[in-house]
């Protein structure tokens, strides 16, 4: 590269610098620098188009075109050629703008006149901030230098404008970090929080974008890169190839370290004018604008590889770590891309709330957040981008909404709701301790979902009967290695003990699908809810769930014990694993450990084929449960993790109650005890349905057996079921507004 063209870029660089360093309100300084641009580039015009909203461009400055265009021209995203550039993130340059396809004439700016075009994106980590241009009237394409030197200014620029550069009287930009903002997301657990904002990772500011000496900041890159590339090294010994997948990525992360091209790449933006953070960014804002039109699964998370690189070799730049010595605050809401279950145990019950910009219903994080009680929020989407520590946030579990910033009305409205839920809450407080028995004199048993010792102390403040579902995948999903028989065997006492002669259900490892362990290798399959998962990977590997049921057997010390195997989709499958455990306690008598007081087997009936397994398998098992999640997945072919088909399907669609009720009468002929197991058994509406149809056992969230107990207690489940019949009966594909049309008439 010719030192004329580096000296000229580093000349406009530091005379950009200068410039934003001048006094002056925001608008100002914007005309200030399409000026110095235009002149330092020897063309007509240059132009800044910034966001106004998601879709919306506008003209905040121009050195060329007509002055009175200046936020009075609009475009949107995708529309014209600074519609396309902001679209595809992608540079457009072209001798003959007019000819070029998709361009749009707007007359007010008199750019008819100007021939060459030349665009470029303004953005930062992925988030488009909008578009700089320049043109000339002479009709020629813009040099590969120069297409490069804009790029750095554009990057500057967005820095610049994340440190609040052009916020002024004029509000050229509103200000970043300071306005309101509503995020539609999806709900991963429901429940409403108030609180202030904890970053999980604190966003790297970059306060010097301009670097006054190359040689100082190749020197400074070289020695984080290597200090990267120590650590890295450090992480993959600490494994020592006991973890195949942990250690597959710690050899991609090696790869990136020790890349040439990477290295190669920043040291020229370097040498263009940029310091040694900026010119990590700048790679790693052109590797999260590759990943967005990435559909290939192994590519995408070879860019997230390089693009989590990255912020460790910004940290490393910086000094700005994650321990930044800010303290948590009161009432804290935990913003993240995503986080893994171990970590989200860490926080604990300290947390208020959770914002993930990432995850999923059946996420690690989501199964965590669930047995903590905590509202989650998922796919909240650039709220890392956003968010500061501190910031005041509404989470809105219920309906998977963020409010960041909230206006004091929207505040106060929220905090309604909270009084309003609280003020419930403690009504139902004053159920604890009766029966949930209808208007008809049929009682139903009402039972709490757990997965961790921390969950216990809901079973006598919820007025649960039991614990009807006991996740035991956790203990191993926290866990880096897989856990001692004599650790699962405490852990499992202390269940018991907590749960003071209450029954609890043990369901047994319920791996695979969207729960891969930590230490187990992940098998790639086109549909996971439906491949090897639960009860499959058991029998196919049955030493981890052999180590299991003797840890369950020793845990219960002469008291009952409950274990249900998950995932049960033919009679053989259940046999099988019935007799395992048969086996271990044959085992546990021979070594003369003592065995549990009485023993129950049974299985999850989460497949549509199980309700149409012979008698004798419903005659064989203790007890069933339906695992209405999973079941109402498969029965609509509906993926539970999408978001664009999962709310489609409603369990009071006739269809699936008619299913429901066959099942019922199935273990009512065979005398085997059932129960509903899953998100609707705590939907006050769903599980005064599943009750009428003849489920006398349900299991749900602590939180929702008041609201379940309060209703069955005032309605008569014997007519409810003639309004059930009668409309099933009709042919209408959804009872629901039936039945609200029935519980309008009664007296609740």
């Amino acid at each position: 590269m010719p030192d004329r063209t580096e000296s000229e870029s580093r000349k406009l660089l530091r005379r950009l610098r200068d410039t934003l360093a001048e006094p002056g309100a925001g608008q100002e300084r914007l005309d200030r620098i399409t000026h110095l641009i235009a002149d330092s580039m020897r063309s007509e015009v240059c132009s800044i188009y910034l966001f106004r909203d998601d879709e919306t461009l506008e003209l905040c400055a121009t050195e060329g075109l007509k002055p009175e265009s200046v936020h009075k021209t609009r475009m949107r995203l995708g529309e014209g050629l600074v519609g396309r550039v902001a679209k595809s993130s992608v540079p457009v340059n072209t001798a003959n703008a007019p000819a070029e396809k998709g361009f749009r004439y707007m007359p007010e700016t008199g750019e008819e006149i100007y021939s060459s075009f030349l665009g470029v994106p303004i953005q930062r980590l992925g988030e488009k901030l909008g578009v700089l241009v320049v043109q000339s009237k002479q009709a020629r394409l813009f040099s590969d230098d120069e297409i490069y030197a804009l790029e750095v200014v554009a990057m500057v620029l967005a820095e610049m404008t994340e440190l609040g550069a052009f916020v002024g009287e004029g509000e050229a930009l509103s200000a970043l970090h300071q306005q309101p903002v509503l995020y539609k997301g999806a709900t991963g657990q429901e429940g409403a929080a108030e609180g202030k904002v904890w970053l999980h990772e604190p966003r790297v500011v970059i306060t010097n974008p301009v670097g006054d000496d190359p040689k100082k900041e190749r020197a400074r890159l070289k020695e984080a890169v290597e200090q990267l590339r120590f650590s890295v090294d450090a992480m993959l010994t600490m494994t020592d190839g006991q973890d195949k997948e942990q250690s597959q990525v710690l050899e991609a992360y090696r790869m990136f370290a020790n890349s040439r091209g990477w290295m190669r790449r920043m040291e020229e933006d370097i040498a263009r004018g940029l310091s040694a953070e900026a010119a990590v960014e700048k790679e790693q804002s052109a590797a999260r604008a590759r990943l967005e039109s990435v559909p290939d699964p192994y590519l995408r998370d070879r860019l997230h590889d390089l693009d989590d690189l990255s912020n460790r070799l910004l940290r490393i730049l910086t000094g700005q770590g994650a321990d930044t010595g800010a303290e948590m605050p009161e009432n804290p809401i935990l913003v993240a891309r995503n986080i893994g279950p171990a970590e989200l145990l860490d926080y604990g019950r300290k947390l208020s709330g959770i914002v993930l910009e990432e995850g999923s219903v059946g996420s690690h994080a989501a199964v965590v957040a669930r047995a903590l009680a905590i509202p989650l929020v998922i796919h909240a989407e650039r709220i890392t981008t956003e968010a500061l520590n501190g910031d005041a946030i509404l989470v809105d579990g219920d309906q998977g909404v963020v409010h960041l910033r909230p206006e004091d009305t929207v505040a106060a409205a929220f905090r309604d709701k909270i009084a309003m839920q609280a003020e419930a809450q403690s009504r139902y407080a004053s159920l604890r301790d009766l029966p949930a028995t209808a208007k008809c004199g049929t009682t139903v048993a009402l039972h709490m979902n757990a997965g961790l010792m921390a969950d216990l102390p809901s079973l006598a403040g919820s007025g649960a009967e039991g614990v009807g579902l006991f996740r035991t995948e956790l203990q191993f999903l926290i866990r880096a290695h897989v856990p001692k028989r004599g650790e699962l065997a405490d852990i499992y006492s202390g269940v018991l003990d907590a749960a003071k002669g209450k029954r609890v259900v043990f369901r047994t490892l319920d791996i695979g699908s969207d729960k891969v362990l930590p230490y187990m290798k992940r098998v790639e399959e086109p549909n996971p809810a439906m491949g090897w998962r639960a009860i499959r990977v058991a029998l196919d590997k049955p030493g981890v769930m052999r180590m299991q049921l003797q840890a369950l057997l020793r845990a219960a010390k002469g008291r009952p014990l409950s274990v249900m195997f998950p995932f049960i989709a033919e009679f053989d499958e259940f046999r099988t694993a019935r007799q395992m455990l048969l086996d271990e306690v044959k085992r546990e008598r021979q070594f003369g450990h003592q065995l549990p007081g009485a023993l129950e087997i049974g299985a999850m009936l989460e497949t549509p084929s199980l309700a149409f397994a012979p008698k004798e398998f419903f005659e064989l098992a203790d007890f069933i449960s339906i695992g209405g999640n999973d079941l109402k997945q498969f029965f609509f072919a509906a993926d539970r993790e999408n978001e664009q088909v999962r709310r489609r399907y409603d369990m009071l669609n006739a269809s699936f109650l008619s299913f429901i009720r066959q099942i019922v009468a199935r273990c009512e002929e065979a005398r085997t005890e059932l129960s509903f197991c899953g998100e609707d058994a705590g939907r006050p509406i769903e599980a005064l349905c599943l009750a009428a149809l003849g489920l006398r056992t349900l299991s749900m969230r602590p939180a929702s057996i008041g609201p379940v107990k309060h209703l069955i207690r005032r309605v008569d489940l014997t007519e409810l079921r003639e309004v059930i019949d009668r409309e099933c009966a009709s042919g209408v594909t959804n009872i629901r507004a039936g039945v609200m049309n029935w519980l309008s008439t009664q007296d609740i």
